[in-house]
């Protein structure tokens, strides 16, 4: 048997790791409506330009179940640890590229072409990252304690997202348009270096999880474990994917489109609406540890329930919350939608980690997450600007509440188990 892991070297290996990645991700989606379709789609109107921008950012969904079946499998034969640590590095690599990148003015077609795949490689990395830093926290979670535990990789979703609008808000504040179109945008990906190897240092410190350990052990891997959940486990995936697409859309809806929207229709500058998505992500950040307290008394998934049914109600109401040139009004209409964000989204990892047994469940788990991504995250932002373009803004809400009531029937299949 491998040592014990320390709890607190377990919970900052699991949240660190999560944190880079979000950061790096959640520079691109900033950078996708802010600097490239300037730099890497010139020469197009601005909504077909942010449209390619958007098709480029919707690439690395594509790309995360394919990272997922890839890591998984490592992750089910050789350790969740020495996957985490490939991961990490494939999404660090493929975030600092993209900031050496040169732009189309400099070398034309090839430029948009590189993009395209350095996002590939963002996904790839991000399709492993995220089920085996899950797994990380729940199979080293003392009994009762799975969702507290499950929480912590979450909260690198608004910790990543709180360090990529925050670095891009000081270089708006900092630089003028034309040095941050230049070179300014390119310091958060090349930065990202830094992280990165702190959170290698910090993931080659622990060991094995003691439930992938004991199925070493006892001789259970399997020989091919995405063959395994297809084969055995189908209603399991198509219930934990289906059941997750709220998640992803009401995120993306209120950050990546309402930045959009925000900054290119109700005249928002760049730097007014980056602070107001700062302070609504603080109450993204609040409500996962309440999450976690909810899914602790009713289960995770009566709290991912909870959420959808409030999503849904969000949907309906999400034209009038968000007409308007007045902060204080997108303030409220971002604060709810991140607040909303949280509580589906802290529960979710330890729901969708305990629906697979150990043996396949970084493959299993991870997938579901990540193919949920393409239904629900990859052309959310691309939809939700077509949607309001031609039929105003409140068929985006209703795109939503149609999804959060598709999600809310596949969380009705799902057995409930409590934390």
């Amino acid at each position: 048997m491998a040592p014990a892991n320390a709890t607190g070297r377990v919970l900052f290996a699991s949240l660190i790791g999560t944190t880079i990645e979000f950061f790096d991700f959640y520079s691109y989606a900033t950078a996708a409506v802010l600097v490239f379709p300037q730099l890497f789609f010139p020469g197009s109107d601005p909504t077909t330009a942010i449209l390619q921008s958007f098709a480029t950012f919707a690439l690395a969904f594509v790309a995360r179940p394919v990272g997922s079946a890839l890591f998984g499998h490592f992750g089910d034969r050789v350790g969740r640890k020495a996957t985490l640590v490939a991961a990490l590095l494939t999404m660090g690599v493929s975030t600092v590229v993209i900031g050496l990148l040169p732009g189309y003015a400099s070398i034309g077609v090839p430029a948009p072409v590189l993009l395209a795949l350095c996002r590939l490689g963002q996904g790839l990395g991000l399709g492993g990252e995220w089920g085996g830093a899950v797994l990380l926290a729940t199979e080293n979670a003392p009994p009762g304690k799975r969702a507290w535990f499950g929480m912590f990789p979450q909260l690198g979703a608004p910790l990543g997202f709180f360090l990529a609008n925050g670095t891009f808000l000081l270089m708006s504040a900092t630089l003028d348009d034309r040095a941050f179109l230049s070179w300014g945008w390119r310091l958060p990906f090349i930065g990202s270096a830094v992280l990165v190897a702190v959170g290698l240092w910090i993931r080659l410190r622990i060991n094995e999880t003691p439930e992938f350990q004991r199925v070493i052990d006892r001789e259970q891997r399997v020989r091919l474990p995405m063959r395994e959940v297809f084969v055995r486990h189908p209603r399991t995936l198509l219930a934990g994917t289906f059941g997750s697409i709220a998640t992803f859309l009401v995120f993306y809806l209120v950050s990546v489109f309402a930045m959009s929207w925000g900054t290119s229709r109700l005249g928002y500058s760049r730097e007014q609406f980056l602070w107001l998505e700062m302070a609504a992500v603080v109450c993204f950040a609040g409500a996962i540890p309440l999450s976690a307290v909810l899914a602790r008394r009713i289960g995770s998934r009566g709290a991912m329930l909870v959420a959808t049914v409030a999503i849904g109600v969000y949907g309906l109401v999400f034209a009038p919350l968000f007409v308007s040139a007045s902060p204080g009004e997108a303030l409220v209409f971002l604060a709810i939608g991140m607040t909303l964000t949280g509580l589906t989204y802290g529960p979710i990892g330890t729901l969708l980690a305990q629906m697979f047994p150990a043996a396949v469940r970084y493959t299993g788990s991870s997938l579901c997450f990540n193919l949920s991504g393409i239904l629900g995250a990859s052309v959310a932002p691309y939809i939700a600007t077509w949607l309001a373009t031609r039929h105003g803004l409140q068929s985006v809400g209703y795109y939503l509440s149609a999804a959060a009531l598709l999600t809310l029937f596949a969380l009705l299949t799902v057995k409930p188990e409590h934390d």
